[in-house]
């Protein structure tokens, strides 16, 4: 008898992963509207547009704009867009209210996404058991650790909270939030774009196709109808000196 991981087919990797995106999408937007409506986050954004808005057509400029575009301007357009944007940050009351729309942007996603990572990614495969999601389920996956030993629930927790979220998850989210008020401009697409380039290293360089939270926590997915989960490593080791017993008794015969 061997013992082998099971790696999970690609395409069913990548079905289940969709089908948790959506659902995870809908969950976090939902959670986001409930805490848009709860912070009064939309009277804050819609006084901070007005507010730009009187500035660009008193000065007849356009704040929406990159540092690329930025030091394409002629010294007249540089001129009165550096009067603009001063004339505003001298705003006491403007300058107030964008600290609140950046404030409250950066709360309601770090808190949506959070609250949508705990229920899909670590409340529901506690309930239905061995790592699984909902996708997961649906498409026969599992999580085990590379010793095919059942994962235990601090290993979900640092898969789920310090891996997807914190690292894979908030720092794109972080970098797109800068993106929308122009505060960053190519380096916060290049940064985007480095991340998915070492997800994909790390996946195709690994022998299990771990990826990086799969790295941090240790764990492997695995085809769940194929792949024998042991419960604990006391079990696994019992197993394979069960085996190596075996085919030694086999090769004495």
């Amino acid at each position: 008898m061997e013992f082998s991981l099971q790696r999970a087919n690609a395409w069913k990797r990548i079905s289940a992963f969709l089908f948790d995106a959506i659902l995870f999408s809908i969950l976090a937007v939902g959670i986001g509207t409930l805490l848009s409506l709860a912070t009064g986050y939309e009277s804050y954004s819609t006084r901070l547009e007005e507010s730009f808005a009187r500035y660009e057509s008193e000065y007849g400029v356009s704040f929406s704009i990159t540092q690329e575009d930025y030091e394409a301007f002629s010294p007249e357009e540089k001129e009165r867009y550096d009067a603009a944007y001063a004339a505003m940050t001298e705003d006491s009351e403007v300058m107030q209210v964008y600290q609140k729309v950046v404030t409250l942007m950066l709360l309601m996603v770090t808190f949506s996404l959070l609250a949508a990572f705990l229920i899909l990614e670590f409340a529901v495969p506690l309930w239905i058991g061995y790592g699984r999601t909902l996708g997961k389920k649906i498409f026969g996956l599992a999580l085990t650790t590379q010793e095919g030993v059942r994962i235990r629930n601090v290993a979900l927790f640092v898969r789920t909270v310090l891996g997807k979220f914190t690292i894979e998850t908030m720092i794109p989210a972080y970098v797109m939030t800068m993106l929308f008020f122009n505060v960053v401009g190519l380096f916060g697409t290049v940064l985007l774009l480095v991340l998915a380039v070492c997800q994909l290293i790390l996946y195709f360089s690994s022998e299990n196709r771990m990826v990086l939270h799969d790295r941090m926590a240790g764990t492997v997915v695995v085809d769940f109808a194929s792949q024998q989960i042991f419960e604990t490593r006391e079990d696994m080791l019992e197993a394979k000196k069960k085996a190596a017993k075996e085919r030694a008794a086999r090769r004495e015969w």
